[in-house]
């Protein structure tokens, strides 16, 4: 008996010290972010694509995406649906158009 009370003593002192100083070593890190190696470039509705798309990601994604005369309208279309249907993205619907505006007519 005298045994289960001194392990459940020690339980509690062992608990308390890793509640008390566990928590200080799991302090936050800062660190610098690393240049943006691309900007969106001036365009159609711009703004409405600042507004939605730059919470998720940066214009580094949409400048790797595939160029070309196919890579238009359709295209575009079919990206910003599969960012709202896969992703999540929290974009209007009456915004969609503007967003494939943009990508179409300057990427």
């Amino acid at each position: 008996m005298k045994r289960r009370l001194l392990f459940a003593i020690l339980l509690i002192i062992v608990l308390g010290l890793i509640l008390k100083y566990g928590a200080a070593a799991a302090a936050p890190i800062a660190y610098d972010l690393p240049p943006e190696a691309a900007a969106f470039r001036p365009g159609p509705n711009l703004d409405v694509v600042m507004n939605n798309c730059t919470g998720c990601h940066s214009a580094d994604y949409i400048v790797t995406q595939p160029r070309g005369p196919k890579f238009k309208t359709d295209f575009w279309r079919a990206e910003v649906t599969k960012m709202i249907k896969v992703y999540g993205a929290p974009i209007p619907d009456a915004d969609v158009p503007k967003i494939v505006e943009y990508l179409a007519a300057t990427y």
